[in-house]
């Protein structure tokens, strides 16, 4: 046992540990990467984080930084949840629901970072509500991570990002103090600015920066919309009233400029009644046609489903409803489809209206759950799970350059692009998009130990980025952009963008122990050192699927 493990043992009520085995588990996440940290701390409470945070703070004072890495269930596909230094998993014991307030008006629930999004939603769906933002990995995500991230998910084209919905946070900073960020008004303002806290300092700083950026921040970084490549949350903390809110910042800025310990998120209603519709295309161009016509009619989800994805997967055995008895027979694209309107009437018009759509515009073989259980066409949309785990043990789908968003009228141009690329790369890409917010999945098979294939990982995130930024895209949506894409996204965004971006983080991390790597730009050798030539994504094969 090292001295700072022991040290910290003796001052926080979780455990630490130096144990080789642990920290070797804990230098893997749902990346391609691999970074080893020196030690795991299981914080029991708030304030064991705290301890840890004030004791990396002082070290960094004296020259000696040692950095924090908040984790939660570790499913980050970008290496936000890896690093060097101390690793802090919130998952062992920060995972209670604090508080459930069903009231109508005012419906919203209190939990610490560590509750996993599923298990969230399973309890609270008792209590007749939701928070709807959940992501395709819910059963492994937690809600820390989702909000550190700013998820999206299935239902986010409808809803919005997992940053819509919070409420308030409860936020150790660098230097282990402990706030609350909510909406304050311009009096509350000025009593924070007067603090001779670090909080005060940062409500100082933060304002100032506002002030004198105030021209980039309106004219460029306002207009990200859903992108939360950086911290353009910056844009949303000051509203024009003088009120004041650092909760935006925190959002999305993947435990760099403080360790998220509490959340409180607004829900909304649930309903268990779903009406689901799944379509299949002999021509994938008529089914992206078809999904542009579909969105007006304004379903809870709508995703574009690539025919190879399920060429892929009948390899493996499965056999899917809509090919019939004829297994030749052609399929270009799928869509999935689904409405959750609470009043029967309305949702079942716009069903009706869907099918009358769907028949006009050549769906070859239509499905409902009407004559399917809902099991049957959760497969269908979740085919991707059936392929991320290939055969050869050589072999690997990593998420590399899932999670960005193009708008609709550039995704023909973006899918004759895709396919451009990846003959350049002598890959497959095979897409999956959320329809509605223009979120796109897909995922190359690499061979991680050969030369060319680790050299491929990093030129294909960059050929990818410059063709999501060229199209008017967002690079980031789904989740952060990590350390993974990190470099390569910021060689898209402006200067004067950047450099607002690194005063923001200084004026936070002035030391560098917040997740050091993450959200900062890296050089090509450096990144190529991190990359974990084992991937396999069998950490999370229990949690399938992993799209």
């Amino acid at each position: 046992m090292s001295k700072i493990t022991q040290y910290l043992n003796e001052h926080v009520l979780g455990e630490v540990t130096n144990n080789e085995a642990v920290c070797d588990r804990f230098s893997r996440d749902g990346s391609v990467l691999s970074i080893k940290p020196e030690l795991i701390v299981h914080p029991r409470v708030t304030n064991d984080i705290r301890k840890v945070a004030r004791f990396s703070w002082q070290l960094a004072e004296k020259g000696h930084v040692l950095p924090l890495t908040a984790r939660g269930g570790g499913s980050d596909k970008t290496g936000a949840s890896i690093g060097k230094g101390i690793i802090i998993n919130t998952l062992a014991h920060l995972n209670n629901i604090i508080f459930i307030n069903p009231k109508s008006k005012d419906q919203f629930v209190h939990v610490q970072p560590g509750v996993t999004f599923a298990t969230l939603n399973e309890t609270i769906k008792s209590h007749g509500m939701i928070v709807p933002t959940y992501p395709t990995s819910a059963a492994v995500s937690t809600i820390g991570s989702a909000v550190a991230n700013n998820y999206s998910g299935p239902l986010s084209g409808r809803h919005g990002q997992t940053g819509d919905w919070v409420k308030r946070l409860e936020v150790v900073l660098a230097n282990g103090d402990l706030i609350e960020t909510t909406r304050i008004n311009r009096h509350e303002l000025s009593k924070k600015k007067g603090l001779q806290t670090f909080e005060g300092d940062l409500y100082r700083k933060i304002d100032g920066i506002i002030e004198d950026s105030q021209p980039v921040i309106a004219d460029k970084i306002s207009k990200f919309g859903q992108d939360i490549t950086g911290y353009p949350g910056i844009a949303k903390v000051k509203n024009r009233d003088g009120s004041f809110d650092l909760t935006p910042l925190f959002v999305g800025s993947q435990g760099t400029l403080g360790i998220i310990s509490e959340i409180v998120l607004r829900t909304d209603f649930y309903n268990v009644d779903e009406s689901i519709i799944v379509a299949a295309f002999g021509d994938a161009a008529v089914a992206r046609n078809a999904a542009n016509i579909i969105s007006a009619i304004q379903p809870a989800e709508l995703t574009y489903i690539d025919a190879e994805l399920f060429n892929i997967a009948r390899t493996h055995g499965k056999k899917f409803t809509f090919f019939g008895v004829d297994e030749s027979k052609n399929i270009g694209a799928v869509l999935y489809i689904s409405f959750n309107d609470f009043s029967n009437g309305p949702r079942h018009r716009k069903v009706k209206k869907t099918l009358k759509k769907l028949a006009k515009l050549g769906g070859s073989t239509i499905l409902t759950n009407v004559d399917h259980a809902n099991e049957e066409l959760y497969a269908i949309r979740e085919v991707s799970s059936v392929i991320l785990q290939p055969e050869s043990k050589e072999e690997s789908m990593p998420s590399l350059i899932d999670g960005s968003s193009i708008p609709t009228e550039r995704r023909e141009e973006f899918i004759t692009a895709l396919n451009e690329l990846a003959d350049k790369h002598h890959i497959s890409l095979p897409v999956s998009i959320d329809w509605l917010n223009g979120v796109v999945r897909t995922r190359p098979l690499l061979q991680l130990h050969q030369v060319g294939d680790k050299q491929k990982v990093f030129k294909l995130i960059t050929d990818y980025l410059e063709l999501v930024a060229k199209l008017g895209g967002s690079m980031s949506v789904e989740s952060g952009e990590g350390r993974l894409k990190a470099t390569a996204a910021y060689a898209q965004l402006d200067e004067s963008v950047l450099d607002v971006y690194t005063q923001i983080r200084l004026a936070f991390d002035p030391f560098g122990t917040l997740n050091p790597g993450v959200k900062q730009k890296t050089d090509l050798k450096t990144a190529v050192s991190t990359l974990n030539h084992d991937y396999s994504g069998a950490d999370f094969a229990q949690y399938s699927p992993q799209a």
